[in-house]
C-alpha cells in the first residue's frame, strides 16, 4: 500500500464529522424533554389566558398563581 496517496486531511475531516454527528445526536435526544415541557407551557398559557391576562396565565401555568398578584 502506498501511503503517499492517502489524503490525511480528508480522513481527519470525515472522522470529525462522524464525532460531531454523534455528539449532536445525544444533544438532540436530551433536548426532547425540554421540548415537551415547552409545548405543554404553550398549551396551558393559551388556554388560561382566554379569560385572564397573559401574565396571570404564565404564573398559573408555572404553579405560582397563589404567590403573586398581577395588576393589569
Amino acid at each position: 500500500m502506498n501511503y503517499k496517496n492517502i489524503n490525511w486531511f480528508n480522513i481527519f475531516i470525515s472522522f470529525s464529522l462522524v464525532i460531531f454527528l454523534i455528539i449532536f445526536s445525544f444533544i438532540g435526544l436530551s433536548i426532547r424533554a425540554i421540548s415537551t415541557w415547552a409545548n405543554y407551557q404553550n398549551i396551558c398559557i393559551s388556554e388560561e389566558s382566554i379569560n385572564t391576562s397573559t401574565a396571570w396565565a404564565v404564573r398559573k401555568c408555572n404553579g405560582r398563581s397563589k404567590v403573586y398578584k398581577v395588576n393589569p
